[in-house]
């Protein structure tokens, strides 16, 4: 690294500029609760660029791994807030790389639809229990 590129080299360096739109999209979510989500896939990455990005923004407390047609990895950076998120098809081969400015991404909040299964099935294993008192 250069010292003036600290983040990549030349006018194809695009960490520099992709961590100063989480600066600014880290003060949007906590000024206007605003999430901001980053595709890294679409984005014209030059050799290590995307492996630089990663450690420039590091690994914090929380990770989850999601296994629905395929893997899913979500990972909190050093940043609070600022999340790291990769889907894999079930080959294994990465189908999308997103950086998520969130207090917590989407895919692992609990959808109404999953809320109201599990409902239904607390309430299957229940009623025998409540059969049982009764009796």
């Amino acid at each position: 690294m250069s010292a003036t590129h600290p983040f990549g080299a030349g006018p194809r360096g695009n960490i520099e500029p992709i961590l100063n739109e989480v600066m600014h999209a880290l003060d949007r979510l906590l000024s206007d609760n605003e999430p901001t989500v980053i595709d890294l896939s679409s984005l014209p990455f030059g050799p290590g660029e995307i492996e630089e990005l990663e450690e420039q923004l590091g690994t914090g407390e929380i990770k989850a791994e999601l296994d629905a047609l395929g893997k899913s990895l979500i990972r909190e950076t050093i940043y609070p807030g600022v999340w790291w998120l990769e889907h894999r098809n079930t080959d294994g081969e990465t189908a999308g790389r997103y950086i998520e400015v969130t207090r917590i991404p989407d895919i692992l909040k609990a959808q109404d639809a999953d809320i109201g299964a599990g409902i239904a099935q607390l309430s299957e294993r229940l009623e025998p229990i409540e059969d049982a008192a009764v009796t």
